[in-house]
């Protein structure tokens, strides 16, 4: 076993706590100095009696609090055997339900998703669903042929994402090569096809995206090492420790089940209200199918598939990082049932929390796609207009996809705070940022998460390709003209997309844990993973100023 993986097995080494934390129960130190030391003087003599000027004192981070100390929990220590939980290892003072409004509108908002589905689904049984890949005579809205589609998005979706976990998982050090690599091989490829093809919106796009990987690609190669050194400790941490892989497969399980069931809810819209006159549902006066319908049912059910997806990602990140949090702070003991004491919590009292701050997410992603929707039909519409509107569009999407950015970068290290702490969203959000401007964790930012995001990006984009080639070769009588081409492929991204991420975020949780516990508690990483602490500034020198480690 190399220096770099000895840390994992040190938690099945049978030791007592470090002497700081006492000997009954101890409350976690955040930024004070526990050794004592008052400041760097050097007041001594050397051997023939010299007494050197004195040194000015140098800042210590650890003698004064630079914010406040994080909530105190309290842990108690190994004692031979003993085993203790979660909740005894991370207690909360006084717990209640943390921004209980949040999730009572995410219930309503679920509720009201399920009313709109049974209506649609009851429309689309009895209405013009067409009989398969090509049978049927609707020409005026989606039908089985888009059901059919869908599910081979999906399928695609779930094969291609449970492969990608598997390959960090067995290849954590060609993790991020392969993941750049293929990236901008996929994208290049892609824009020659489209633009092949005179799809000029989307080759266009491919080729923007292309080269903005490979920029990326290139800035990332000085921080692969120590990026790549961060993945194989999640993984090795992840086959001792909890239960990681199983709640990112029952993630991923249900994040496609609700795909599917978006999937069909979308098609039984358009056969439902789609005004035609060859639309059964609408035979009569006309009444209840119009197009101001479509895109008002359309846009709660996107709505609130963002925030319910968003929901589930960040609840599977709030219980891995329970299950990390367990492991940087009592290795040594690691608290049973770990991954069922945070899925608890995340589901209970941080419930509202969790939703609070998915819903903030979840209104910058629908944005986001409604100027991807917007942008693709400006493209296709050619002209001088066309093009402005394609260029506006894709600015405000940049400015947009920067501000989901800046709101999920806080909000992973939030909910590593609500996982262990259990404070509500905009408290522990504070407390987490004033913690990454006083104690510089921004800057441990490693690439995981942007490889991650692109991992997500390919599949979604392998998914729209797959759904273009479907209508290519298919030829629906509904898109004879090609005004669904768009549409189809903005939503088979968001469905590739949105599995990925749900699949992939235990990769990164633990990541983001572990970045936010040396934030809190630097001592613990130094004491109890000296070998992961080496290895870090090894790779990565900085880390010592980043944690403002003297």
């Amino acid at each position: 076993m190399g220096e770099a993986d000895s840390y994992a097995a040190s938690g099945q080494q049978e030791r007592g706590p470090p002497q700081q934390y006492g000997q009954q129960q101890w409350q976690h130190q955040g930024y004070y100095n526990n050794s004592g030391n008052q400041g760097w003087n050097n007041q001594g003599y050397d051997q023939n009696g010299y007494q050197p000027p004195p040194q000015q004192p140098q800042y210590d981070p650890y003698q004064q609090p630079m914010y406040g100390a994080p909530p105190p929990y309290g842990v108690n220590p190994p004692k031979g055997n003993e085993q203790y939980g979660f909740d005894q290892a991370f207690k909360i003072a006084k717990p209640k339900y943390n921004d209980w409004w949040a999730g009572i509108l995410l219930i309503l908002v679920f509720a009201g998703y399920v009313a709109v589905s049974a209506v649609t689904i009851r429309g689309y049984t009895t209405g013009s669903k067409g009989n398969g890949i090509y049978g049927g005579k609707n020409n005026f809205s989606l039908d089985n042929n888009t059901i059919i589609l869908f599910a081979c998005v999906l399928v695609v979706a779930f094969i291609f994402s449970w492969s990608y976990v598997w390959m960090a998982r067995a290849f954590p050090k060609q993790f991020i090569w392969v993941t750049g690599i293929l990236n901008i091989c996929w994208a290049l490829g892609t824009a020659i096809f489209y633009l092949y093809k005179k799809y000029w919106s989307a080759g266009i796009v491919f080729l923007v995206f292309a080269l903005f990987t490979a920029f990326a690609f290139w800035t990332w190669i000085p921080r692969i090492p120590f990026s790549a050194l961060m993945l194989k400790t999640t993984i090795n941490v992840s086959k001792k420790f909890g239960h990681v892989y199983l709640v990112s497969l029952i993630g991923g399980l249900i994040a496609t089940a609700l795909a599917a069931w978006f999937s069909v809810t979308m098609t039984a819209i358009y056969v439902t209200y789609e005004p035609s006159k060859n639309n059964p549902k609408c035979r009569a006066i006309g009444s209840g199918c119009s197009q101001a319908t479509v895109i008002g049912l359309m846009v709660f059910i996107t709505f609130a598939m963002y925030w319910i997806s968003e929901w589930l990602k960040n609840t599977i990140h709030t219980i891995i990082a329970g299950v990390y949090g367990s492991w940087y702070f009592c290795v040594h003991n690691f608290p049973k049932g770990a991954t069922r004491g945070a899925a608890k919590r995340a589901l209970t009292y941080s419930f509202g929390s969790i939703s609070f701050g998915s819903l903030l997410v979840a209104i910058i992603q629908f944005l986001r796609q409604l100027c991807s929707v917007a942008r693709s039909q400006a493209g296709d519409e050619g002209g001088v207009g066309g093009m402005v509107g394609y260029v506006v569009f894709c600015i405000l999407g940049c400015l947009l996809s920067l501000l989901e950015w800046a709101l999920e970068f806080l909000n992973r290290y939030a909910f590593c705070h609500i996982a262990l702490y259990g404070k509500a969203y905009i408290p522990a959000a504070k407390d987490t940022w004033n913690m990454i401007k006083d104690r510089g964790i921004d800057a441990l930012e490693c690439l995981i998460g942007p490889v991650l995001s692109f991992g997500a990006m390919f599949i979604g984009f392998a998914c729209a390709l797959l759904a273009y080639l479907y209508l290519l070769f298919t030829h629906p009588a509904y898109n004879s003209t090609g005004s669904f081409t768009a549409v189809i492929m903005a939503f088979s991204f968001l469905i590739g997309f949105q599995i990925a991420h749900v699949f992939t975020t235990p990769l990164s949780s633990g990541i983001d844990t572990i970045f936010v516990a040396s934030g809190w508690d630097p001592q613990v990483m130094i004491n109890d993973h000296p070998e992961l602490y080496q290895e870090m500034v090894r790779v990565y020198p900085q880390v010592q100023q980043a944690i403002q480690v003297r």
